[in-house]
């Protein structure tokens, strides 16, 4: 199956989501390339990006699951060039 390469925006306002939000990237963890995390402090959020190469249904399976979790916000952004 073809991949794609993609970046998913995290903003994380609730932290006791945090534990399943790690969860959920460790149980993807073969797609991803690298994420960076900074914490906001004045504003209490934390913004994440994650990058991943992947097959586009991963992607969206791992951004809706983690756009549902409790206090937690996702949006993706594709690259038109493809992964592997």
């Amino acid at each position: 199956m073809d991949s794609r390469i993609a970046l998913i925006g995290i903003i994380v306002e609730n932290t006791e989501s945090v534990e399943q939000l790690n969860a959920l990237l460790h149980n993807y963890s073969q797609y991803i390339i690298g994420r960076m995390g900074i914490p906001y402090r004045e504003k209490k959020i934390n913004i994440i990006s994650v990058a991943i190469d992947a097959p586009q249904d991963k992607i969206n399976a791992l951004s809706g699951k983690i756009g549902r979790l409790k206090g937690i916000t996702a949006k993706t952004v594709y690259s038109n060039i493809g992964g592997n």
